[in-house]
């Protein structure tokens, strides 16, 4: 039995697939199956039933799991305490929504990268319900996303706030005068996709003004909304800082709304079975980082 054998069959446990574990190894699947099977027959015993569309654990794997996590953290442990490598290394898989990406990523990168120098981040941009299934899947290590995990695999921590104002430009504002107006009258709204947490306090809003039905214009990028907006395409809803800087220019303009639009909550979503130290220090790290009000590249 050996650390290499045990990290293949935690990552194979935890992930929704022998690909997907292999992917975060960096192995191919045959050679992840072939440190499984050495540690099957080191064991005596099958850790995976692989007679289903997938392998799952067996009771026998269900029983190394624990003692196969507390070894690979022993292993950390020894390697710090030797000085063997410095803090966390590796590769750390995460996502995050296009408002982070745009505010404080690139301060979490930096202070990451000074704190954990042989520590490969590897980002991804999506929207959130996107970033939470690939959290779930094992594809991840962790996410942040806007709102808490419904799932009983996905543990959540608040971490931060964002507040949004609708916006519209100044040739529509004189036209429409409110929100409920230009979306009767079939003014397109511009957002991100459904699956984004934005989503949710634009449907309470739209509720709150009896509206069931609009145009709807999905686009990913926040810079592509907000030049739609200025365009007068349609209206939307934009983060308050970039509204105050758009408004100043008088590109953009607040849009009435019968109700203020409620407080976007982010949260730091990790697997509830992944004890890993590199997910306590990231978490740590992101809540000391993580803020919608730093300056971004919109222009």
């Amino acid at each position: 039995m050996t650390l290499k054998q045990l990290d293949a069959f935690y990552w194979a446990a935890r992930c929704a697939n022998f690909a997907i574990a292999a992917d975060r190894l960096h192995l191919s699947i045959s050679s992840l199956s072939k440190r499984i099977v050495e540690l099957e027959v080191s064991l005596g015993c099958v850790l995976f039933d692989r007679s289903g569309y997938r392998a799952v654990l067996t009771d026998e794997g269900q029983r190394l799991l624990p003692h196969a996590i507390a070894l690979l953290e022993s292993a950390v442990e020894i390697r710090n305490i030797l000085g063997a490598n410095e803090g966390l290394s590796g590769v750390c898989t995460f996502g995050v929504g296009e408002l982070s990406a745009l505010t404080w990523l690139p301060s979490f990168i930096a202070a990451a990268r000074s704190l954990y120098p042989q520590l490969l981040l590897t980002p991804h941009v999506d929207v959130g319900a996107v970033l939470e299934g690939r959290v779930n899947k094992g594809e991840m290590d962790f996410a942040v996303i806007a709102g808490r995990s419904s799932r009983q695999t996905i543990l959540s921590l608040p971490i931060a706030q964002a507040q949004f104002v609708w916006m519209a430009s100044p040739t529509l504002l004189n036209t429409v005068g409110t929100v409920a107006n230009a979306l009767r009258q079939g003014v397109p709204l511009i957002a991100l996709p459904p699956g984004a947490g934005t989503s949710r306090i634009i449907d309470d809003g739209l509720m709150a003004d009896g509206i069931t039905s609009v145009t709807r214009i999905n686009c990913n990028s926040w810079g592509a909304i907000a030049g739609m907006l200025v365009a007068s395409v349609g209206v939307g809803i934009l983060p308050t800082h970039w509204a105050e800087r758009l408004s100043l220019r008088h590109q953009l303009h607040c849009l009435p709304c019968s109700e203020p639009l409620a407080v976007l909550h982010y949260s730091f979503q990790w697997r509830r079975d992944d004890p890993r130290p590199l997910i306590e220090k990231m978490r740590t790290l992101v809540c000391d980082v993580a803020d919608f009000s730093f300056d971004s590249p919109l222009p």
